[in-house]
């Protein structure tokens, strides 16, 4: 049963509409909103226990970008929690590419290598004890019919996963969606290396879809943020993508559906909305343990 669970990236978007769906669950009786911004954390508290009558959210100030927050998240939790959403994401900000003090880039701080150093550190201290579910992108293996195309690494070596994570796999570059797909790749196969190194954990990659009424594109320049929102909205429109209702649902089964494995990427069999099905059925690369294991390794490297 799982009755306490963590979001990171909780204080808007699907992160927030996760909780809320989460407090709908009777045996649910602790979630924590893992925000960076308390002001808007407790907004976000506010917000869900006037729409759900549940006084069941407590704030947990939490920015993935920095290591002593994220350890320090860890050791502030008065209990261990039952489930991890690693929601928290984006284009990592305007200067995505900008390489932090600990030697990746932005956009790879934000959507893959905080939440390793959190899952890792859940684990050590025994406050992790049944699922994982991480923020997965059908941009891992491409989506031809919206022209986007597939990661393309010669060999998926650790050499090249070190190179997404401080970004000189990419050269220079003024678009944060070229490395996005790759990280959200390597995420995929990460999870599936976790899953296999502590088999007492559930972990499961599943993608939100294309979702409006998110934050994702905040970070973006402003004419870019007006260009992707209205386009947004126009797919929604043509039944291309789905609302922050539909792409919370999709974490919501990560979490409880136990015909769900272990170690696999869940997203959408065709497009960027729909039925959910295993990747690696489109994207054999997922399947390799080699990759699997040579992505963990290229993590670690800088954890």
């Amino acid at each position: 049963m799982i009755k306490r669970v963590l979001i990171t990236g909780a204080n808007a978007g699907l992160g927030k509409e996760t909780a809320k769906q989460l407090a709908s669950r009777h045996e649910v009786e602790k979630i924590y909103l893992g925000c960076r911004n308390i002001d808007k954390a407790l907004a976000a508290k506010t917000e869900l226990e006037k729409i759900t009558g549940r006084k069941i959210f407590h704030i947990l100030k939490i920015d993935v970008c920095d290591h002593a927050s994220v350890k320090a998240a860890v050791q502030e939790l008065d209990h261990s929690i039952d489930a991890l959403v690693m929601n928290a994401g984006g284009t990592g900000g305007k200067n995505f590419d900008h390489v932090n003090s600990n030697g990746v880039t932005e956009i790879f701080a934000v959507n893959l290598l905080g939440h390793s150093l959190l899952t890792q550190e859940l684990l050590r201290t025994g406050k992790l004890t049944k699922i994982a579910v991480y923020a997965g992108s059908e941009a891992a293996r491409g989506v031809k019919e919206m022209g986007m195309k597939r990661p393309a690494l010669p060999t998926s070596s650790e050499e090249e996963f070190t190179a997404i994570c401080d970004g000189s796999f990419f050269g220079k570059s003024q678009d944060a969606t070229t490395p996005y797909g790759s990280i959200k790749y390597m995420g995929a196969l990460w999870m599936s290396a976790m899953a296999r190194r502590h088999p007492h954990v559930k972990f499961i990659t599943m993608s939100p879809g294309a979702t409006t009424g998110t934050e994702g594109f905040n970070t973006l320049p402003t004419l870019k943020q007006y260009l992707m929102k209205g386009m947004m909205q126009v797919m929604l429109w043509l039944g291309k993508v789905h609302n922050v209702e539909v792409g919370a649902k999709r974490y919501i089964n990560g979490i409880f559906n136990k015909e769900l494995k272990t170690g696999v990427f869940y997203a959408s069999k065709k497009g960027l909305t729909g039925k959910v099905c295993d990747q690696s059925t489109l994207f054999s690369d997922l399947n390799s343990t080699e990759y699997q294991d040579n992505a963990y390794r290229a993590i670690q490297r800088f954890l």
